[in-house]
């Protein structure tokens, strides 16, 4: 059997950075040519980074993204590269489709391309497209109708992007009626918590249907409030795994493979779904037979609580880097959402670069002022304490509030604090709301959703007191100090706006409130159902009133790291002005 050398570059790229991303695909191709690879892949719009959203629709950026692809062609060959194929996403056009009603301008399409000898050998598009959760590929896209198949050193190889593998039917039977000896997808698949364990099953299920070996290249990193994990696959025809990359972990996977031969003719003609098949023969002979040297590694996924963290660390870490900020300031209340997104922080941009600021009122109790100068201590961050009771005096003096004015009062003293430090040193405030809290409104608009970004929007109270535990936990483990202080994790969660106040004051307990709103938020089930699964009737009515009336909370919510399969922002969509009610 023909033997090949193939290696996934499982990278990170930027949205809109063109010629960074094209320096970026230079630069790992030396490495893989180092590695005497024999076929290089990169992420889906690697190129352009994913996902480039209504920029696809602008004219002006898809010829940017055409002119650097076939540039980078030639900077490859002139490198004396030309000769080792390299399969790049980029955003592209279709050359013949006409302005159609309901067609996106343009006819722009998720493209890859393979470059070979200096030139665009093949170009091809993205077959299925996506239109659910955060995807709006319908409105951005042009489908591919074509089966691309590259011969390389004998063996033909099919191509497919991402979606082409998620759904039934497309570019995975035609790999099989095309006769490939293998099956390579560029990918851009958004972290989802247990993602990693659907995506092995379906890499396992394709390349069975396939019929080949089948190469599951994924992207790494992280856009705004999406994520990637990486986890890139390679399974064998049967369904076995052959390798498996770390998550969050830039890395060029490189593998030695031993693959079908090619027929001795290329299939033509219309195969599965009536896609074309497109084939290009780049190197018809084999290579020389060699001992195998790269024979694939299987990284162990992270465990579930380790997953969620490193995606909310990738996240941070991206947008304060990518947006070119240096610093980020946080609200130290000796909360544990505080506390824990002070801990993200500075495992995300180094403890020197993250500022917390105490804020203490008249209401704020002395065990957490310690709490918040605890956790400084244990983190190294920088730390001042100014006091808003003044500033609260004034306000009282001049407004005569009470109630729950004079509590929200409090919140958005510390929001303007923030942000005028923010303003005056260069800092970007990060939000340390939760889910939960985001869901029924237990928020102050203008104080605690003042914020640039928000690392833990998408992670419900519960799993943010495990995801606490786990921190510190591993901290011990390795004979570190445990970031996060017990005080913070143990005592009874409150906003300190009045004497005495807890949060179970305002909401039901957060074990039962989350398991209410996952079914609620997550799985869009109605009242009934929800009833049904054996919460109190009046409960759920009460959960889902106040969330209904909270969509306009959230809309002014900055963004923050997605980890669930329906998170605040692109993946749920409802109108502010409502007046449906679960249950009436």
């Amino acid at each position: 059997m023909p033997q090949l050398r193939l290696a996934l570059n499982q990278i990170d790229s930027t949205v809109g950075d063109i010629a960074g991303n094209a320096d970026s695909i230079l630069r790992w191709t030396r490495h893989a040519a180092g590695q005497g690879a024999h076929l290089v892949a990169f992420p889906e719009m690697m190129l352009t980074g994913y996902p480039v959203e209504d920029l696809a629709l602008r004219s002006s950026f898809v010829e940017a993204s055409r002119a650097a692809l076939a540039d980078l062609a030639q900077r490859l060959a002139a490198e004396g590269l030309g000769e080792l194929p390299v399969v790049v996403g980029y955003l592209g056009r279709s050359e013949n489709a006409r302005p159609t009603l309901g067609q996106p301008a343009g006819a722009p399409q998720n493209c890859a391309a393979v470059l070979h000898r200096g030139e665009v050998a093949l170009r091809f598009a993205k077959h299925h497209l996506p239109n659910y959760g955060v995807f709006d590929e319908f409105r951005y896209f042009v489908q591919g109708d074509t089966m691309p198949v590259i011969r390389v050193r004998g063996v033909d190889v099919a191509l497919a992007i991402c979606e082409d593998l998620w759904q039934e039917g497309g570019r995975v039977p035609a790999a099989r009626s095309a006769g490939a000896g293998l099956l390579l997808s560029v990918n851009a698949s958004p972290y989802e918590r247990d993602k990693d364990d659907t995506r092995l099953e379906l890499v396992r299920k394709r390349a069975r249907q396939a019929g080949c070996t089948t190469a599951y290249l994924a992207m790494v990193g992280a856009q705004d409030e999406l994520v990637f994990d990486g986890d890139t696959i390679v399974c064998s025809a049967e369904g076995d795994v052959i390798a498996r990359a770390p998550q969050f972990t830039e890395q060029c996977v490189v593998l030695d493979l031993d693959l079908p031969a090619a027929a001795p003719q290329p299939a033509s003609g219309v195969v599965d779904d009536g896609l074309r098949v497109q084939h290009v023969t780049l190197s018809q002979e084999p290579v020389e037979p060699y001992p195998p040297q790269f024979t694939g590694e299987i990284a162990e996924p992270l465990e579930d609580d380790a997953e969620v963290y490193g995606a909310l660390v990738t996240g941070l870490r991206a947008y304060v880097e990518k947006n070119g900020f240096r610093s980020v300031l946080i609200g130290l209340s000796g909360g544990i959402d505080s506390a824990l997104v002070a801990a993200i922080a500075c495992d995300a941009v180094g403890a020197a670069n993250v500022y917390g600021v105490s804020m203490p009122s008249a209401y704020s109790s002395e065990h957490s002022r310690d709490d918040a100068a605890d956790l400084a201590h244990r983190t190294g961050l920088n730390f001042r304490t100014v006091p808003i009771a003044p500033m609260f005096d004034a306000y009282m003096d001049a407004l005569k509030l009470t109630g729950l004015a004079e509590e929200n009062l409090q919140s958005r003293l510390r929001g303007v604090t923030l942000m005028a430090i923010s303003n005056q040193e260069g800092h970007i405030v990060l939000a340390p709301g939760n889910k939960s809290e985001l869901a029924v409104g237990y928020s102050t608009l203008y104080g605690d959703s003042v914020g640039a970004y928000g690392p833990i929007k998408d992670v419900y109270k519960t799993t943010v007191f495990r995801l606490a535990r786990w921190r510190n936990a591993a901290a011990a483990a390795k004979g570190e100090t445990p970031p996060i202080p017990e005080n913070s994790i143990s005592k009874p969660p409150s906003a300190e706006l009045r004497p005495g106040q807890v949060d179970t004051d305002s909401l039901p307990d957060y074990d039962v409130l989350d398991r209410v709103l996952e079914l609620y938020v997550d799985r869009d089930q109605g009242r009934e159902a929800i009833v049904a699964a054996g919460y109190d009737p009046e409960l759920v009515t009460r959960i889902l009133k106040l969330t209904d009336t909270a969509e306009y909370k959230r809309r002014q919510y900055p963004p923050g790291t997605k980890i669930s399969a329906k998170g605040f922002g692109k993946d749920r969509r409802l109108p502010i002005t409502d007046r449906w009610r679960e249950g009436e």
